[in-house]
C-alpha cells in the first residue's frame, strides 16, 4: 500500500476515533468538539508530526558547532544519498539508537542518542545513520511520525478517560447527554491496545527496505550488520527510556522489557535483517 494512501486512512482513523470517543465520553456535545479537535490534530499531525517525534523522544536539535562530527558524517552520507542535509539532533541518554522523522526530505531530522556514538565504530555509526536516510528517501518518515503522534493522542484519550472516571462526572441519566461509565471504561482499557495496532500500521517491511537503501547510501552492508548486532545487545541490557508511541520509530526496538511477541513487534527480527544485509555483502562479492 502506498504511503500516501497509508497515511490518508490513518488520519481518518483518527479523525473517527475522536469522534466516537466525544460521544461515548460527552454525548452530541463531546462529538461536536471531538471533531474540532480531530481536525486541528490532523493538521498538526501533517505539519509537525516531526517536532511531536522528537519532544515525545526527548529530543533537542543541535548545531554544527555543538556535535561537528556528527554532521559532518550525516552531511557525506546525504551528499552520497543526493539528499537534502536533514537537521540533527541528539537524545541525551546512554542507550544506543537512533531514528529518523519529518514530513518530506526537505524537512527531516535525523536524531541519535549519545549512547550510539559510544558503542558504534564511526564505518558502524555511518551504516546507522544511511539507514535512517534510507527511511528519507524512500518516503518512510511521514507516514512513521503521524503514526507516532496518532499513538501519542490515543493515550491522551485514554488518561483523559481515566481522570474523569476518578473524579466522577459520570453520573449519566435519562435525560443527561453526558458520560457513558461503560464507554469510558472501555477507552481506558482498549486505548493501548488501539496504540498497538496503529503501530502495526506502519510496515514492518519498511526497515527490510532501509535496511537495503542503507546499505546501498554507504556501499558496506557489513557495517550495518554489525552495528545491528551491537545495538541488539546493547539495547538488551539497557532499554531506552522514551515514550513508546515513538518506539517504531527507532532502528532497533528501543523497549526492550516491554514484549508483546513477534506477531505485535513494531519491527522485524535483528537476525532476519542481519542474514539480509551479510546476503547482500555476499553478491556484491560474487
Amino acid at each position: 500500500m502506498p504511503n500516501a494512501l497509508k497515511t490518508t486512512i490513518l488520519l481518518a482513523a483518527l479523525t473517527a476515533l475522536f469522534v466516537v470517543a466525544g460521544g461515548a465520553l460527552g454525548g452530541t456535545q463531546g462529538m461536536v468538539i471531538a471533531f474540532v479537535f480531530a481536525i486541528v490534530m490532523n493538521a498538526g499531525a501533517y505539519w509537525f508530526s516531526g517536532d511531536i517525534a522528537l519532544r515525545m523522544a526527548g529530543a533537542r536539535e543541535v548545531s554544527e558547532e555543538e556535535a561537528p562530527q556528527l554532521h559532518q558524517l550525516v552531511q557525506e552520507l546525504a551528499t552520497y544519498a543526493r539528499l537534502p542535509k536533514p537537521r540533527v539532533a541528539i537524545i541525551d541518554s546512554p542507550s544506543p539508537n537512533a531514528f529518523a522523522t519529518g514530513r518530506d526530505a526537505n524537512h527531516a531530522v535525523v536524531a541519535v542518542t549519545t549512547g550510539i556514538m559510544g558503542v558504534l565504530s564511526r564505518d558502524e555509526l555511518a551504516g546507522v545513520l544511511a539507514h535512517e536516510l534510507g527511511h528519507v528517501r524512500n518516503h518512510d518518515i511521514l507516514i512513521s511520525s503521524v503514526a507516532a503522534t496518532i499513538a501519542g493522542a490515543i493515550s491522551l484519550l485514554a488518561n483523559m478517560a481515566q481522570w474523569a472516571f476518578i473524579f466522577g462526572g459520570f453520573g449519566r441519566s435519562d435525560d443527561d447527554d453526558g458520560m457513558n461509565p461503560f464507554a469510558a471504561l472501555l477507552m481506558i482499557i482498549l486505548a493501548p491496545i488501539a496504540a498497538t495496532i496503529i503501530h502495526l500500521a506502519i510496515s514492518r517491511s519498511r526497515e527490510y527496505g532501509a535496511d537495503e537503501t542503507g546499505a546501498r547510501i554507504h556501499g558496506n552492508p557489513d557495517s550495518l550488520a554489525r552495528a545491528l548486532e551491537k545495538l541488539e545487545m546493547a539495547t538488551s541490557m539497557r532499554p531506552l527510556q522514551v515514550n513508546p508511541a515513538v518506539s517504531a520509530l527507532f532502528i532497533v526496538n528501543p523497549l526492550k522489557g516491554v514484549s508483546f511477541g513477534n506477531l505485535f513487534s513494531t519491527h522485524p527480527p535483528i537476525e532476519e535483517r542481519i542474514r539480509r544485509l551479510r546476503t547482500m555483502e555476499l553478491r556484491a562479492l560474487t
